[in-house]
């Protein structure tokens, strides 16, 4: 084992590969924060902005669950906060926790409503977001400790 190789077993628990000082670290991390305005900018222009502008295609979608203008103002504006919270270092981890939850609630609609027509769509999402909750984690505990400190 040479010097610069430090064993698995001695790195703290708490280490998460996107905030490490390593060239291939500042990759990972510059390669996450991408991923991370990509999908903000889906969830705010190609998903959020049709639903709150009640874009005709929208409109028919929440008449056909049943929801109507409210349900899609609803899941409009929770889709834009967590498009913008994406970007919020310290909100990034609940929002793609919450934007998670938000797309397994698409795919059960997508399957009971629409006969499973695109349902794939929130099943790809929920991938990349599941790895932006698990790779910014620790700034979520550091949002708790700052409520708690306020509170």
């Amino acid at each position: 084992m040479s010097e610069t190789t430090v064993p698995v077993a001695s790195a703290p628990a708490r280490t998460v590969v996107a905030e490490s000082a390593t060239a291939r670290g500042r990759r990972a991390r510059l390669a996450l924060r991408g991923l991370q305005v990509l999908l903000a900018l889906f969830y705010v222009i190609a998903s959020a902005v049709p639903k709150l502008v009640a874009h005709s295609s929208a409109v028919e979608s929440f008449d056909e669950i049943g929801w109507g203008s409210a349900g899609m103002y609803t899941i409009g504006l929770l889709e834009l906060a967590g498009g913008i919270a994406l970007v919020i270092p310290v909100l990034a981890s609940v929002a793609a926790v919450s934007l998670g939850a938000l797309m397994v609630g698409a795919f059960i609609t997508q399957i009971a409503v629409f006969d499973g027509e695109y349902a794939a769509t929130p099943l790809i999402l929920i991938v990349p977001l599941a790895l932006i909750a698990w790779a910014r984690r620790g700034q979520a505990a550091e949002l708790l400790r700052l409520v708690r400190r306020r509170s």
